[in-house]
């Protein structure tokens, strides 16, 4: 489908300069100015929260970098999602004032994406004489922060895959989902996945909507596989779920998480659903093996805005150091929020989900002072990884989101898939699920990884301490 331009202006009663220097102060001056933007320089970050769907419906953040920047009159943005475009911010005079012109790129995928949250049916093309598997990630909402660059990733591996001769000489096709960081429409995002003809799904969502859509599909005959991060506890036949276990994450990374903050008072805080709680009971766990205390907790709902309350309560408790369990915008908007408030010249932080799309949304400032523990960081050394990223920057260039450990993990669990799928007697998923059980690599990004059974996936972990521009990575003890 070809693409559109969409164009808007307005008149303002400022010069240009004035107007210019409106964005990202965040003044009030409207969705546009207001963009969450640290610096106004061409490759940093930047957030809007678009009113896509009028005054009356919920923002959708709109994530991408700041490609172009000429003061007074011209701003250009590159962003992922929740599709693939650019925007244009054009201000010229306009007698004694300015004129504002916004120009945003839409592309076939971002017409179906807004046509489908409209609730109009879209096809999904000619799947026949392909092998469709599924990918449900967020293209929006919340989690949209650590989901940034997975369909990318996924991308690539469908094209490496096809390139070595697909699956039974069928070119395996990718068809995607957006479940909003809502299980709700997950569920819902699922079942299409489901009658486009996917008999495989590969989740890299919350384990809420993971959960969620596991249960609505478990007549269905389907395979879902969870890639990322999770608690595990409900593998089964058709129910695989891979990455990195919370008791893992946090022992791995507890050590020197006190250490850097010279105490062993914890705080924990996270979101209201499954996988922050057992994230809560871990840390509790891993605490009293290293002999410290927790002082507090509190769990707050998915797209909290404000944390005033709580950063009060964690300062209020003596912390020295506080388990963050938040994810994606909330996580972000968190550690800005603490510190603003002061709680990072106090403490220290382990964030479980924290990961480059992340650290680079929090900034540079606010991000000092944060310890991350997962399989896989994009600054690992090693020729497999750096050929990795070298292929991802060749097709997406570089503004193009980073890479993490959510989204890596995709890519894979799309290659060990094609892998079992081949080894497989036949297409049926239950044979291809058995086939992915003792599977193992030794070559990728991350490094040597096994599949031992529907909830059990060795790997590496790898503790990083944010810095200006990226992480710090060691390998866990």
């Amino acid at each position: 489908m070809a693409g559109l331009a969409l164009s808007a202006e307005q008149h303002v009663d400022a010069p240009p300069g004035a107007v210019f220097a409106l964005f990202g102060a965040g003044c009030g001056a409207g969705w546009l100015f207001d963009a969450a933007c640290d610096r106004l320089a061409v490759g940093a970050a930047v957030t809007l929260r678009a009113p896509l769907f009028g005054a009356a419906g919920e923002p959708v953040e709109i994530l991408g970098r700041i490609a172009t920047v000429r003061p007074p009159s011209r701003i250009e943005i590159v962003h992922d999602l929740p599709w693939r475009g650019r925007l244009r911010i054009l201000v010229d005079p306009d007698g004694p004032g300015s004129r504002i012109r916004i120009i945003a790129d839409l592309d076939g995928d971002g017409l179906n994406w807004l046509m489908r949250r409209r609730g109009f049916p879209v096809s999904e093309g000619e799947l026949s004489g392909t092998h469709p598997v599924g990918l449900l990630t967020s293209k929006s909402g919340p989690a949209s922060v650590f989901a940034s660059a997975t369909e990318h990733v996924a991308a690539m591996a469908v094209e490496e895959i096809n390139a070595e001769g697909g699956i039974r000489g069928l070119p395996l096709r990718l068809v995607v989902g957006d479940d909003g960081t809502d299980p709700d429409l997950g569920a819902l995002e699922s079942w299409r996945l489901v009658r486009a003809g996917c008999r495989t799904i590969m989740a890299t969502t919350t384990s809420a909507t993971f959960t969620r859509a596991a249960h609505e599909l478990r007549d269905a005959g389907v395979l879902m596989v969870q890639t990322v991060m999770n608690e595990g506890g409900i593998g089964s036949e058709l129910r695989l779920q891979l990455g990195e276990r919370p008791v893992d994450q946090v022992r791995a990374a507890a050590g020197r998480v006190m250490e850097a903050a010279g105490g062993r008072r914890w705080f924990l805080a996270g979101n209201d659903y499954i996988w922050p709680h057992m994230v809560h009971s871990a840390a509790r766990r891993v605490v009293a093996e290293h002999a410290g205390t927790v002082v507090g907790e509190a769990f707050l709902p998915l797209g909290t805005r404000d944390f005033a309350p709580l950063i009060e309560r964690i300062l209020r408790s003596g912390a020295d150091v506080v388990l963050s369990a938040f994810v994606g915008a909330d996580l972000v908007q968190f550690e800005r929020q603490c510190l603003a408030m002061g709680v990072r010249a106090r403490c220290r932080t382990l964030a479980p989900a924290l990961d480059e799309p992340t650290r680079e949304r929090i900034g540079d400032a606010a991000a000092t002072g944060l310890f991350g523990a997962s399989g896989y960081f994009e600054e690992l050394p090693g020729d497999a990884n750096a050929a990795f990223v070298r292929r991802y920057r060749e097709m997406y260039g570089r503004f193009a989101p980073p890479v993490s450990s959510i989204s890596e993990s995709v890519y894979e669990a799309l290659h060990l898939y094609a892998r079992a799928a081949r080894r497989a007697d036949d297409d049926n998923p239950v044979s291809i699920a058995r086939a992915l059980r003792g599977i193992r690599h030794h070559t990728f990004p991350r490094g040597d990884v096994v599949v031992d059974g529907p909830e059990t996936f060795r790997q590496r972990l790898f503790v990083a301490e944010a810095r200006p521009g990226g992480f710090t990575v060691s390998r866990a003890s």
